[in-house]
C-alpha cells in the first residue's frame, strides 16, 4: 500500500499540505481519547468513552510543509476489536497507547502491534509506542526502560506522555510528522538515481530525537 500524501497549496501558495491518517489503538481507559482531545483542543477531560471510533483533525504548520492529521480514535473495548481493522485500513501512522500504571495494557498494545504487522509492511506505516499517564508515576507498573526496550526491538517511536498534565503530547505527534516527512523525502530521493548517494537509510532523526 503506497503512502498517500495529498499535496495541495496553502493560501500563500508556498507550502504544500500533506494529509496523514493517524489511528490510536490500545485498551480501554488508557487515555487514547484524552490524548487526542488534549492535542486537538489543548484541554483535558477525565472520561471520554468512545463508541466504535471518534474522529479529530489537527493542522501542524512546519517550516516548509503543512501537515494535516486525520486522527481516528478507536474504542478499546474487546467487543470492538474485531472491527477496528476497518478504521486503521489506509493509515499512515498508529499510536499504540498503554497506561504506565497498568502492565496488562502494555501486553494489549503488543497484540495491537501484531495486528498492524499483519496489515502493513514495515515501511508502509509509522508506529509509535506511547506510555500514557505519567502523572500516575507513584503507581507505575511499567518502567520507562521496559517501554524503550520493546520499542527499540520493534523499530517503533517511543515516548511517555500525560494527557492530564499535557506532558509531551505535542512531542509525539511532532515526531510522527517528522518521521512521515523524512520517509517521503527518502522515497523522493531514491526515485532519482542522482540522489542515491545522499539517502540516509539509518536511524531517523525523529526516532532518536523522541526517545
Amino acid at each position: 500500500m503506497a503512502q498517500k500524501t495529498m499535496p495541495s497549496t496553502s493560501l500563500e501558495g508556498i507550502h504544500p499540505t500533506c494529509i496523514y491518517k493517524v489511528v490510536l489503538l490500545g485498551s480501554t481507559s488508557v487515555g487514547k481519547s484524552s490524548l487526542a482531545y488534549r492535542y486537538v483542543k489543548n484541554d483535558f477531560k477525565e472520561s471520554l468513552p468512545t463508541v466504535g471510533c471518534s474522529f479529530f483533525t489537527q493542522t501542524l504548520n512546519l517550516e516548509s510543509t503543512t501537515v494535516k492529521f486525520e486522527i481516528w480514535d478507536t474504542a478499546g473495548q474487546e467487543k470492538y476489536h474485531s472491527v477496528c481493522h476497518l478504521y486503521y485500513r489506509g493509515a499512515h501512522a498508529a499510536l499504540l497507547v498503554y497506561d504506565i500504571s497498568n502492565k496488562e495494557t502494555l501486553n494489549r498494545a503488543k497484540l495491537w502491534l501484531r495486528d498492524l504487522e499483519k496489515e502493513f509492511l514495515p515501511d508502509e506505516i509509522v508506529i509509535a509506542l506511547v506510555g500514557n499517564k505519567t502523572d500516575l508515576a507513584a503507581e507505575r507498573e511499567v518502567t520507562t526502560e521496559e517501554g524503550e526496550e520493546f520499542a527499540r526491538t520493534k523499530g517503533l517511536l517511543f515516548l511517555e506522555t500525560s494527557a492530564k498534565s499535557n506532558h509531551r503530547v505535542n512531542d509525539i505527534f511532532m515526531a510522527i510528522a517528522q518521521e512521515l516527512l523524512q520517509r517521503e523525502q527518502e522515497k523522493a530521493s531514491a526515485s532519482s538515481p542522482r540522489e542515491w548517494s545522499t539517502v540516509d537509510l539509518g536511524e531517523s532523526g525523529a526516532r532518536t530525537g523522541c526517545c
